[in-house]
């Protein structure tokens, strides 16, 4: 059963150049329980694909296409019938928990606000929800009272509340937004695992964003890379990581430091893509990593990319893929 369908999604946004495509065209596809990754450097269209599913974009923007959710359309709902789905079927673990959160508002509060919004219980019925949320991603109130604010607890700690906060109508999907930003190694694989098992135990599909390869390969089944707002590449993950088809995609593993790999010397440098991702105002016809790409060709300058089936339902956009098979 297909849980999210995304159908030529193109989204606008008002700019002091006039109005530009942030997101070209994209289709997306996942089945529930699925768990979906999304990578690429900053400023590539990402957070803002997520945005527009959850229904966050900025109000000088606009979109057109299909957002389909059990085959509803997302974008003919109202603002009133999207406050419905948002925190109920669709949920978003975000980057910074200390900016999401609230820092007026107890845990307890913030956490039992969806609960009341959407699930319509009583005053003890969410109490005891809340107190099992919290266990549930190890924050048992014993030791983490629900009158707590955000400011009290530690990094992590904040992103266990937001992970709370998300699961706590026990959406068909979550979106997790770069979740282990900003902390420490051995507190993001404690994130991962929590929220691998939350999303394991209840069966609801997972769009894990990040620009990290390492947590896509550990978290997903299926990757998407994105660049300027367009796909570059998809597929099962373990057959793009193995068999990267894109420039791009090859180019973002090549950047990842390897164990034994001296670096002292500049033969040994790390290797870093050339340049850099282009103002969305500044993005060249064709395609638009074709600068920036030690494999392009005259048409790449030009037109826009062709989709080439790698095998396996692995695609990539470009005039010259690199063929790994």
């Amino acid at each position: 059963m297909t849980l999210l369908n995304i159908q030529n999604l193109t989204v606008t946004i008002d700019t002091v150049h006039g109005p530009i495509n942030i997101i070209e065209q994209i289709d997306l596809s996942m089945a529930a329980g699925a768990k979906l990754g999304i990578v690429g450097e900053s400023g590539c269209g990402k957070s803002i694909t997520a945005l527009a599913i959850i229904g966050l974009l900025p109000d000088k923007s606009s979109l057109s296409g299909k957002i389909l959710l059990n085959g509803e359309n997302l974008l003919a709902f109202t603002p009133e019938e999207m406050c419905r789905v948002r925190g109920n079927r669709v949920a978003m673990i975000f980057q910074e928990p200390m900016t999401a959160l609230n820092p007026v508002q107890t845990i307890g509060n913030q956490i039992a606000e969806s609960l009341i919004l959407h699930l319509k219980l009583g005053k003890k019925d969410i109490r005891d929800r809340v107190r099992q949320l919290m266990e549930n991603v190890g924050l048992p109130v014993r030791r983490f009272p629900l009158d707590l604010y955000p400011h009290q607890l530690s990094g992590g700690q904040r992103q266990r509340v937001m992970i709370a906060m998300a699961i706590a109508c026990e959406p068909d999907l979550l979106i997790a937004d770069e979740p282990t930003t900003a902390l420490d190694v051995t507190v993001q694989e404690q994130i991962l695992d929590l929220i691998l098992d939350l999303v394991d135990q209840s069966g609801m599909g997972l769009i894990m964003i990040s620009h990290d390869l390492g947590v896509i390969a550990q978290t997903t089944e299926t990757v998407v890379v994105m660049y300027t707002g367009n796909l570059f590449e998809t597929g099962p993950t373990v057959e793009v990581f193995k068999h990267m088809a894109h420039p791009y995609t090859d180019g973002l593993f090549s950047a990842i430091p390897r164990p034994g790999i001296s670096l002292n010397s500049k033969r040994d440098r790390l290797y870093t893509i050339p340049g850099q991702v282009p103002e969305i105002h500044l993005r060249p016809e064709g395609c638009s990593f074709a600068d920036r790409c030690h494999r392009a060709l005259d048409p790449c300058r030009t037109q826009a990319p062709p989709v080439v089936d790698m095998g396996k339902n692995h695609v990539a956009w470009c005039f010259n893929p690199l063929d790994r098979n």
